[in-house]
């Protein structure tokens, strides 16, 4: 089963792809995608929409995941976020698969035992999780998190 994670932002849009073989996950794939920060709200929201796409008929996912929103101080940074969210999410849901989603402390502790743990522990445990994986950077890596976080809540709900 090839599994994507996505964690969404407007400026960078994060993503990982794992397979998942009985209860082994296996890194195959992540990277960031950046929109133009000088284009319009829609352009930006079209841009992203159309390199998820790419990345989705590429590695032929069968199932995504993406992190929930979180509540930010700027109400404005919020809903711009809740704007990229809502494209990855369409992403997934156009390509015929079923999209779940995930606190960022679920993920944390799914990945490091806490929910209160910070980028490099996150980072740290997936070089262990996945040896040799080479890192696109922090919204890839976060990414991998959710899609190993999701490959291990599949196998829980069986």
């Amino acid at each position: 089963m090839i599994i994507i994670g996505l964690d969404p932002g407007l400026t960078c849009t994060g993503w990982g792809v794992v397979a998942k073989s009985g209860s082994r996950i296996s890194h195959v794939a992540n990277g960031q995608i950046r929109t133009n920060a000088k284009a319009s709200m829609a352009e930006r929201l079209v841009e992203l929409d159309a390199a998820l796409t790419d990345v989705i008929l590429h590695h032929r996912p069968d199932t995504g995941a993406v992190e929930e929103v979180f509540v930010n101080v700027n109400p404005q940074s919020t809903l711009k976020l809740g704007q990229a969210r809502g494209v990855a999410m369409l992403s997934l849901a156009r390509a015929g698969m079923p999209v779940a989603e995930y606190p960022t402390k679920v993920i944390k502790k799914a990945l490091v035992g806490t929910g209160g743990a910070d980028k490099k522990q996150i980072q740290a445990m997936l070089k262990v999780l996945l040896p040799g994986v080479k890192l696109a950077g922090e919204d890839a890596s976060d990414a991998l998190a959710v899609a190993i976080t999701h490959a291990n809540m599949l196998g829980s709900h069986r």
